[in-house]
């Protein structure tokens, strides 16, 4: 029997979030590794030593460290959905490049001495577009989920997390109903269970269970 794919992964990152939503759908069973970011494991430094997660060992041995690469090997595996067809690299592109700036420039006003006020407006103005896309479908590219709709919303989420009572104040009906209903998915459910942090020693976590 061959071994499965090891995982590397931490909860409550957005990029590990999306990986797993597609492993999960995908019925691909992997080797969980939960890590501790200000304790990386020596082993996931080696097969990927940009030290950030997710990092995906196939059985192959071919290392996949790109979220939205995992996505797609996954997905390639079976698409039991047709996330696939539910594509959109430019507007995924757009959230991790634009979104994601000012998203971090919301959380994290210390880290990068930003003004939080400018660049959550920032961040909203791009959820706007997302609003407009969504009184097409129930989601971003047709009326079932897809991969855009993983890729992107651990990423909204994080953003709303930040004021839950102003982000569900702001006129956005549509980015809020979407986004409450991915995260009240079973599939998120299976995503965010929580898992003890991997040490060499540690007995083996076959996930999704």
């Amino acid at each position: 029997m061959t071994a499965p794919a090891v995982l590397y992964s931490f909860r409550r990152c957005p990029y590990a979030m999306r990986a797993r939503l597609a492993l999960a759908v995908a019925g691909v069973s992997v080797e969980l590794r939960e890590v501790v970011l200000r304790t990386k494991p020596a082993a996931m430094l080696v097969a990927s030593p940009k030290g950030t997660v997710p990092v995906l060992i196939p059985p192959n041995g071919v290392v996949i460290d790109q979220s939205l690469d995992i996505m797609r090997w996954a997905l390639a595996q079976y698409d039991p959905e047709a996330w696939l067809d539910g594509d959109d690299p430019a507007l995924i592109a757009s959230c991790d490049d634009h979104f994601k700036f000012h998203l971090d420039r919301t959380k994290y006003p210390e880290r990068h001495a930003s003004d939080p006020t400018v660049h959550r407006a920032a961040g909203l103005e791009w959820l706007g577009h997302l609003e407009e896309r969504l009184n097409r479908h129930d989601n971003l590219c047709r009326p079932a989920r897809g991969l855009a709709d993983a890729a992107i919303f651990p990423f909204v989420r994080q953003f709303a997390a930040i004021d839950p009572a102003w982000f569900a104040a702001e006129p956005l009906p549509r980015v809020q109903t979407w986004l409450e209903r991915h995260i009240r998915s079973p599939l998120f459910a299976i995503v965010m269970a929580r898992y003890a942090p991997w040490e060499p020693d540690s007995a083996t976590v076959l996930w999704p269970t």
